[in-house]
């Protein structure tokens, strides 16, 4: 019976992202939609300050909403478990130097 709900489904994808969209306002797709706009800001800002020293930092800050996975409380558990990280990384990345001067 899945099957034939999604067949009676797959005609309506154009409303997809549109005011029609009744799946669109769930909480969940409007937590998703907001990640998108963090996660251009936050390449945008590594962008800006990319080099060569920086790089491996980086890449493990774009990488992070590869754990961002699975649906309901599963995924919540992974967005807030990978949130702590971002911030963790987003701090060392704006502090570069903080490591260096502790040594110091």
């Amino acid at each position: 019976y899945m099957f034939t709900a999604f067949r009676l489904l797959a005609p309506l994808k154009f409303l997809r992202g549109t005011a029609l969209d009744v799946f669109g306002r769930t909480e969940e797709r409007r937590t998703e939609r907001a990640l998108i706009g963090e996660y251009r800001s936050t390449v945008e800002e590594l962008l800006e300050h990319l080099d060569a020293g920086n790089h491996a930092l980086a890449t493990d800050i774009a990488r992070l909403p590869e754990q961002i996975k699975g649906f309901g409380h599963v995924k919540e558990r992974n967005l807030a478990a990978t949130r702590s990280r971002w911030a963790a990384l987003m701090a060392q990345w704006r502090q570069p130097n903080q490591g260096a001067e502790q040594a110091a």
